[in-house]
């Protein structure tokens, strides 16, 4: 009896792992990770660089020497992150959009003339019957 609910336990944990979304939302995640990977280094390149001056002037080595510098860290990460998302999200929009004019410029679904001709040429047939 044990071994037939591990065997259905195992087969509901692989369908479940082998749904689209849930390998989608893994992926995601492993992408995230990495994307902040390479947004947290971009920023601190940019931020040393441009703050570099001023650090030094105020003899402090690095921004995380503040007394809120992790927390002014994050937010620059938060804010250098949703700016990268804004212009993806944005360039897609731009591509649906495109897409959409193309398609409306496009004219008439062929397959929707040729089935409302044929419904046209039902409907006069039927009438000369009559």
């Amino acid at each position: 009896m044990a071994r037939r609910s591990t065997s259905s336990f195992l087969s509901d944990f692989k369908d479940f792992i082998n749904k689209g979304n849930v390998v989608d939302l893994a992926v995601a995640v492993v992408i995230g990770g990495a994307f902040g990977k390479v947004v947290d280094a971009i920023v601190s390149l940019v931020m040393t660089s441009l703050l570099e001056p001023a650090l030094k002037a105020a003899q402090v080595n690095s921004i995380s020497a503040w007394p809120a510098g992790a927390v002014i860290v994050a937010l620059i990460n938060f804010l250098v992150i949703a700016f990268v998302v804004f212009l993806i999200v944005r360039a897609i929009e731009a591509m649906k959009r495109q897409e959409e004019i193309k398609a409306a410029d496009a004219g008439p679904d062929p397959q929707a003339e040729l089935a409302a001709a044929a419904n046209r040429l039902a409907e006069a047939l039927d009438r000369r019957a009559l």
